[in-house]
């Protein structure tokens, strides 16, 4: 085949992909997830159940991966806010604040059910590695350059920090969540002697 009709052919496929998650998301959000059926995310995409079912077995398996893909884009904005802060402490400051907001936000988006559901399995425990150990980094490197302390582990303090913003998602406001940070990064600094 040519190599335009590939693309063409692979730049639909990405796009009926594409639809087939907002779609199911949608009405997962709107309805509950476990009212949501197979014929009914066919009938709003525009194709048939066959098609539908090329793609992914059930809604569970498209839910997941709507929801793998929004927790690898999360992981990935913290990864850059990393990279793009040469100084430590505002390094660890930023991630800590992104991290914070990701939370806040995260309270509009779905349901109980939905997120008891897709909280679980291999790709969220691992993403959870990942987050861990990037805010162990971050801590490893403030601390380093005397910005944190440096009397409890990285790892510790990660756990503290991931554990405190995820209240994040109970805060009223983001005034909050900014003070909420500050009191996270106040634990993390030396006590006076």
């Amino acid at each position: 085949m040519p190599k335009l009709w590939n693309e063409t052919i692979e730049e639909h496929r990405n796009a009926v992909r594409e639809a087939i998650l907002r779609t199911t998301w949608s009405l997962a959000t709107e309805q509950g997830p476990m009212s949501v059926t197979m014929s009914q995310i066919a009938e709003k995409v525009g194709i048939g159940r066959a098609t539908l079912y090329k793609y992914f077995p059930d809604v569970e398996s498209i839910l997941s991966a709507f929801h793998e893909r929004h927790v690898a884009s999360h992981i990935e904005q913290l990864r850059q806010l990393r990279d793009s802060l040469p100084d430590p402490g505002k390094r660890v400051r930023a991630v800590l604040e992104r991290y914070a907001l990701i939370s806040y936000h995260r309270r509009g988006q779905g349901t109980e059910e939905l997120s008891a559901l897709l909280h679980r399995g291999e790709a969220i425990v691992q993403a959870q590695r990942d987050l861990s150990r990037l805010f162990e980094d971050v801590i490893a490197q403030a601390a380093a350059a005397q910005a944190l302390r440096d009397d409890i582990a990285p790892r510790e303090l990660a756990t503290y920090c991931l554990h405190s913003l995820t209240a994040a998602a109970d805060l009223p406001s983001e005034a909050a969540v900014h003070r909420l940070v500050g009191l996270t990064l106040a634990g993390m600094h030396t006590p006076a002697r």
